[in-house]
């Protein structure tokens, strides 16, 4: 049985297929399109996810939709009229999007696919519990979701056992905690649903004076983790912006311009915010455990991809483990409603045995073969060196240890946020310049951001304080003690960004400035090849760590193909370029020609 899940029209559009309960293909639209967080409908990543399956439109069985869209526009109504007649702009704007296509949502789907089969809409945090669920080890589990908001609910918590999910309580808009977070994301001058990373990033270099003025004048926290917002200070139900003229007052002026020099003052109040939400998140959890008694959580919504808040919940929080899904925002919605309609809905059985996950490393996108880039290679004229089998490994490794940066594209694309060594750019963690260097002239971002690291999961124990898997990038733990690096009193007095450029530990590249990094464990049996190289590069310097971050520029989408690799090499300062069983030396490479014309440069469709 083929079910085709779907997500589309508010960010991170996104397409699943799913047989007989396995994961064939899943794929976010912005990886075809090259728009970040693209929103359209995903008619690229449904083409992709039946060519993977070896099918057409008519071999399906179900397609899901992630939500529910007539709820939402009746959500979407009831607010404006309840804030009329403030909100007159934005509802013109918001309007024509859902006049002309999401209330004619099924006709638009029968009519992209050329399908007349069954079409089903779980509700938005069912398809979230879902993706958290389903996937994951546990044959039972308690869950929690989090977001902006789905229909009208914004956190939602239950059970889930065998194939059955129970959503048990819900928090419904306009009290949201992942819109109050993005309120903080529009206030300090970065993207909503975008630049939310940003500000955990931008947290540790603030102090967390502005908590007493949140926890007062913004959000009260019952001690079971329930909330509600004060209205009066946030202009997202009804405005184009996330916060008004109160929200100014009461934080001392305006908000930053994007691109405009950081101050302290968004530093405070990124760590002010994160701060609040991490204290939510924590007590929500052990709410949940009080009620449920269950030994295992499962994440998913946006908020779970804030690690830093995961990572508190697996040290402070009663939970044995969590799993969090690592497409936790709207593309793993799509997988969430496709799996709703196996489990759920026809009833089909699950087996889980609270060791391994369903989601195989989320390694779930396309994938080329070296006959295909090397026909790319050849057709373009690029020169490379062909390394047999064996040699890849140890050659990656030493040019690494040179302080090399270099572009790795391997595998099947992951599917969520994260490279996961499939879509990544990588190098040394022991190089204190690495982290500036990847920043400023192979990514253009801003320079605080942090990296993570790359670790053998044999190995983590032994560098961080972390004592199981993170194959998802979605815990933040410390680096371990041993490996730290003395400060002097000069180093420990500096403030605010100033305190970027000391080295803290032996992988300084890595550590970010109160020694905790977003951590992969690299497994052997789901990412054999990277596994191998990071233990070559382990053997060769004592160290089984590296950098990795995602292959991509500031503002565009992790690359899919050999064509988005190659250009992203040549656009920036990368050194190599691993393409399957191919090594590209930057040095070697014909100039680049305008890249505005980089399509027919690549003889693209």
């Amino acid at each position: 049985m083929n079910i085709l899940g779907l997500s589309a029209f508010y960010h991170d559009s996104a397409a699943c297929l799913i047989r007989d309960g396995i994961i064939l293909a899943a794929a976010q639209q912005e990886r075809f399109s090259r728009i970040k967080h693209d929103h359209a409908f995903p008619h690229d990543a449904i083409e992709y996810c039946l060519k993977e399956a070896g099918i057409t439109s008519k071999d399906l069985d179900y397609v899901a939709f992630y939500d529910k869209p007539f709820i939402k526009f009746e959500r979407i109504l009831e607010t404006y009229v309840s804030y009329s007649p403030r909100g007159w702009a934005s509802f013109l704007m918001a309007m024509p999007l859902w006049l002309k296509q999401k209330l004619h949502l099924p006709n638009l789907i029968r009519k992209s696919l050329n399908y007349e089969g069954k079409l089903l809409f779980p509700e938005h945090h069912e398809s979230h519990a879902a993706s958290a669920f389903f996937p994951s080890p546990y044959n039972r589990a308690a869950f929690l979701t989090m977001d902006g908001v789905g229909e009208w609910t914004t956190t939602s918590f239950g059970i889930g056992e065998g194939n059955k999910i129970r959503i048990d309580y819900e928090i419904q808009f306009p009290h949201s905690l992942g819109l109050l977070y993005s309120a903080f994301t529009y206030f300090t001058g970065f993207k909503v649903n975008s630049g939310e990373y940003k500000i955990m990033g931008l947290a540790p270099y603030g102090e967390p004076k502005y908590v007493d003025t949140i926890l007062n004048e913004l959000i009260d926290i019952k001690e079971d983790g329930s909330f509600k917002l004060n209205m009066d200070y946030f202009t997202y139900p009804y405005g184009l912006t996330m916060t008004g003229k109160a929200f100014e007052k009461l934080f001392g002026g305006p908000a930053r311009k994007p691109e405009a020099k950081l101050t302290q003052r968004e530093m405070d109040l990124a760590k002010s915010i994160q701060v609040v939400t991490e204290e939510v998140m924590i007590r929500t959890a052990r709410h949940i455990k009080k009620v449920t008694g269950e030994k295992y959580l499962c994440l998913a919504g946006g908020v779970a991809l804030n690690c830093v808040g995961n990572g508190r919940i697996l040290r402070e929080g009663p939970f044995e483990d969590l799993w969090i899904q690592p497409a936790a925002g709207d593309a793993g919605g799509a997988l969430g409603a496709a799996l709703f309609v196996w489990y759920q809905l026809l009833e089909n059985g699950r087996v889980a045995d609270d060791i391994r996950d369903m989601q195989m490393g989320s390694y779930l996108g396309p994938v080329y073969n070296d006959t295909e880039i090397k026909e790319f290679l050849d057709r373009n004229g690029y020169p490379y060196e062909h390394l047999e089998d064996g040699l890849l490994p140890s050659r990656v490794a030493d040019i690494i240890a040179e302080g090399k940066v270099i572009g790795w594209f391997q595998g099947r694309m992951e599917f969520g946020p994260r490279a996961l060594g499939a879509r990544s750019i990588i190098g040394d963690a022991r190089n204190p310049k690495m982290q500036s260097q990847m920043n400023l002239k192979i990514k253009y971002r801003e320079s605080f951001r942090p990296f993570a690291p790359s670790v053998l999961m044999e190995e983590v124990d032994k560098f961080f304080e972390l004592d199981r898997p993170s194959p998802y990038m979605l815990l933040v733990a410390n680096v371990d003690e041993k490996i730290r690096r003395g400060m002097t009193d000069e180093e420990h007095r500096l403030w605010g960004i100033d305190k970027l450029n000391v080295a803290r530990s032996e992988i300084p590249a890595i550590t970010h400035v109160d020694y905790s990094a977003r951590i992969q464990t690299v497994h052997k049996d789901t990412n054999p090849l990277y596994h191998e190289m990071i233990a070559a590069f382990h053997k060769k310097t004592g160290c089984p760590v590296i950098v990795n971050t995602s292959f991509n520029v500031r503002g565009e989408p992790i690359v899919m193909s050999p064509e988005h690799a190659y250009l992203c090499f040549m656009r920036t300062e990368m050194d190599y370029l691993v393409l399957g069983g191919f090594l590209l030396d930057k040095k070697n490479q014909p100039e680049l020609k305008s890249d505005t014309d980089w399509r027919s440069q690549f003889e693209l469709d």
